[in-house]
């Protein structure tokens, strides 16, 4: 922005700008069609602020959590695994689900996106002995009552 402002300055003025620093030949002025023909004329720059059109709100308002952040009821099964939460959002209880498995360390050595459930997962799993990581958060649906 500032080398246009430049070249405009230099344009209204009459003045040619050199963009080499040594030019075979002496530089020639040619009249702008832009040129004033006053002998005191400056650049003027205006400066404008900008203002807000609304007042900023003090607090911001903090919304209401949707969706998977939202906390639901739970199943009594969900509950015993838990430790007696009767309402969790699914983010929380996908955390807690995957720091009892890493504390239990329940991942298959040889494949680690295989889950074996020991007897607190296999409540919340539907009795299955060993589980694929995706199929974590389909299989804990049924537990989050609406």
């Amino acid at each position: 922005m500032a080398v246009s402002l430049g070249l405009f300055s230099a344009f209204s003025t009459g003045e040619t700008a050199s963009f080499a620093k040594s030019a075979p030949f002496p530089s020639v002025k040619f009249p702008s069609p832009f040129a004033v023909q006053h002998a005191n004329v400056r650049t003027v720059r205006i400066v404008t602020l900008a203002t807000a059109s609304k007042p900023v709100a003090a607090e911001p308002k903090k919304r209401e959590p949707r969706g998977i952040m939202k906390p639901r009821r739970v199943s009594p099964e969900m509950q015993a695994f838990l430790g007696g939460m009767s309402e969790i959002p699914r983010t929380q209880a996908l955390k807690l689900i995957w720091a009892h498995i890493k504390a239990n360390n329940l991942q298959d050595p040889q494949n680690k996106k295989v889950i074996i459930c020991d007897e607190k997962l296999k409540t919340i799993f539907d009795g299955k002995e060993r589980v694929g990581f995706l199929e974590i958060a389909g299989l804990i649906s049924p537990h989050f009552l609406k």
